[in-house]
């Protein structure tokens, strides 16, 4: 059984936790991390997730997930990049690039800046069915084709301008 801190509406923690899958109320918010993955050429690794799951099945979207209860975001960060795509990172080796609040939840987002083979990466195929390295045009086509999920522009606006300045 998963549980998630309970954030306040300005993203501060309130010392409740609950467990994933419960309904959330007016008011609360849980951490959710997304990791962006950009190599020297400038190139972004995506991933597509498994067709199995209940969110966004077989849909390309961004590395993450949520923070569990105790967690911090760096950690949850390195967590779920190491779970989902085998990466392993010391502590300060991604960058945070801002956070967003979402319906429930605030979306921390981190850069890391690293050259990996695909060849390499060790799927969590439970979530994630392939993943591969786009530039950022091939990624524009796939968000505006549908095919990568839409976080929305202000999103996409700061992702891109990390990217870019990484």
């Amino acid at each position: 059984m998963e549980r998630w801190d309970i954030l306040d509406d300005e993203g501060n923690l309130t010392g409740r936790t609950m467990v994933r899958g419960t309904s959330m109320r007016a008011g609360q918010f849980h951490l959710v991390v997304h990791i962006w993955v950009v190599d020297s050429q400038g190139r972004i690794l995506l991933q597509r997730r498994s067709p199995r799951r209940r969110l966004m099945p077989g849909a390309w979207a961004a590395t993450g997930g949520s923070a569990v209860a105790g967690e911090s975001s760096e950690t949850a960060a390195r967590r779920e990049l190491q779970e989902e795509l085998g990466i392993t990172t010391q502590p300060g080796e991604m960058v945070n690039i801002g956070r967003m609040r979402r319906r429930n939840s605030f979306v921390d987002l981190w850069l890391l800046k690293r050259d990996v083979d695909e060849k390499q990466l060790s799927l969590q195929t439970e979530e994630v069915a392939e993943a591969r390295w786009v530039t950022e045009q091939e990624w524009r086509v796939m968000i505006v084709n549908g095919s990568f999920h839409d976080y929305g522009r202000p999103y996409f606006d700061l992702v891109m301008s990390a990217i870019r300045n990484a």
